[in-house]
């Protein structure tokens, strides 16, 4: 097996993984729990955020990963390993809500990622990261809570770990380059 699908295995594991953990980090870790509602994190000043926002942000970023290193077939397989996982962490409802909002930003994700990577893979990181956080935001606070109260801090929350990642993405493709793996 080569450097590169090994590479991949591990994005895949951590973005499976993620998925999980933020959907248990919602009930269980937080500055404030909701009665019947997320436990929050602040993610700005007077901005709060349910906690796996932090982890999901992570999550966009690495589905981008499982895809440039073995395809779209692997981060869709992802999302549907990752959403049985997390059935044995989190309530049903949170469940069908993450897994409903990461496939509709994966859907988004092929349209921005996949035709800009090739050239441009910090700006297709960061692209697809911004619609498909928005996409994910809106649909998960709809489906799980019935409101977009914390859209807000979703999407700033999500775009923290986003921006977080952007130099880790740089030195990859410097890395790719370097190996002669891609040329961007």
């Amino acid at each position: 097996m080569n450097r590169l699908k090994v590479e991949g295995g591990i994005y895949f594991i951590a973005f499976l993984l993620c998925i999980p953990l933020a959907n248990w980090m919602i009930g269980n870790v937080g500055t404030v729990c909701v009665p019947d509602g997320p436990c929050l994190l602040p993610v700005g000043p007077d901005i709060m955020a349910p906690s796996g926002v932090l982890m999901i942000g992570v999550a966009l970023v690495l589905r981008d990963m499982v895809q440039r290193r073995l395809g779209k077939k692997w981060a869709l397989i992802a999302i549907f390993m990752g959403a049985a996982l997390s059935a044995y962490v989190a309530p049903a409802a949170l469940v069908v809500a993450s897994a409903a909002a990461f496939l509709l930003s994966e859907l988004a994700d092929f349209a921005v990622y996949t035709p800009l990577q090739e050239r441009r893979l910090v700006l297709a990181v960061f692209a697809s990261g911004a619609v498909g956080l928005v996409i994910d935001s809106v649909v998960f606070l709809q489906l799980a809570f019935g409101n977009l109260d914390f859209l807000l801090g979703q999407v700033l929350g999500k775009s923290w770990m986003i921006l977080l990642a952007l130099p880790l993405i740089i030195l990859l493709r410097k890395r790719d380059q370097r190996l002669g793996v891609c040329p961007v």
